[in-house]
């Protein structure tokens, strides 16, 4: 790949329209994000450079559906092509914002429908999440905690390795709460119950700071990659015969939430979705006309 098409660090005197607006876009991010969307920008520049473009300047929607239709045509999925155009438009999104183009070409391009109706994830129905819960306490401490923050408060798996033992210190208006930072670096306060908090104090014993779940043999703290062990245990040892990630009992903890009856919006605020239309691809029963919207509207109209 040709200096033309590098996304060089931040030398204003020295790079092009491109490269400067390449930068200032992808200095939103960081972690995963930044290495995504810079994988995104740089498959962009370089098809660019193949056909003889400036990557910004002089851009045409049609340039962007072509690069689109390569996407396509390269054997991409088209959940896949949508994916890979998020940096894309970004970098034009906020290129226009900036002043360095007059239009953004890419905010009509022609995007592949991706029907979705719900996610594609495997969870666990409520019996699978009960006997998951219940074994994970029998392995070991460690494992409980862990199978009650992904499987109850529906956290990640880096948001539950990150978890301390001072997060859940405090006490908001008579629960004691989960302070913890989640996807995109945004804060988040998640009441504990207590059978969420009788799990986290027997793993955290007499310890009064310092990360929660621990390894169980060595006692160092877990990083993503044990949580995934850790899960996988649990679901052997629980009988479930198919994979089990640690999204699957996030997943769990939506759906079963759900159907439950909680309603979409305290959902949403479970799963710190920013789009409600997220945690709809979660609802197993929307199909159900048993739950149907008109049947509650009627009922609070009539005032029963």
């Amino acid at each position: 790949m040709s200096a033309s098409t590098t996304l060089l660090p931040f030398q204003p005197a020295t790079m092009s329209t491109a490269q400067l607006a390449a930068v200032s876009f992808l200095a939103r991010y960081s972690g995963r994000t930044h290495a995504l969307y810079g994988y995104q920008l740089k498959r962009w520049l370089t098809w660019c450079e193949i056909n003889g473009l400036d990557p910004l300047v002089g851009i045409q929607r049609a340039h962007v559906e072509l690069y689109i239709r390569c996407l396509r045509d390269s054997g991409l999925a088209d959940s896949s092509v949508v994916t890979m155009m998020h940096g894309v438009r970004g970098f034009f999104r906020f290129a226009h914002i900036d002043g360095l183009i007059c239009a953004d070409p890419a905010v009509y391009a022609r995007l592949p429908k991706v029907q979705r109706d719900e996610s594609r994830t495997q969870g666990l129905d409520r019996l699978e999440l009960i006997r998951f819960l219940q074994v994970a306490q029998t392995i070991t401490v460690h494992h409980g905690a862990l199978a009650f923050l992904l499987g109850i408060n529906a956290l990640r798996a880096s948001e539950a390795a990150a978890v301390r033992i001072e997060d859940y210190a405090d006490t908001l208006r008579g629960y004691r709460v989960l302070h913890l930072v989640g996807k995109g670096n945004k804060p988040a306060t998640m009441p504990l119950t207590v059978p969420v908090l009788r799990v986290l104090e027997a793993c955290r014993g007499d310890r009064r700071s310092g990360p929660l779940v621990r390894r169980p043999v060595s006692g160092k703290p877990v990083d993503r990659r044990d949580v995934y062990r850790m899960v996988a245990r649990i679901a052997k040892v629980a009988g479930i015969p198919r994979h089990i990630s640690p999204h699957s009992l996030r997943h769990a903890a939506i759906t079963n939430a759900l159907d439950a009856g909680v309603p979409l919006r305290d959902a949403q605020i479970l799963a710190r979705h920013a789009d409600p239309r997220t945690t709809e691809h979660y609802d197993r029963a929307r199909g159900n006309l048993d739950r149907h919207g008109v049947h509650f509207l009627t009922a609070y109209v009539a005032g029963v």
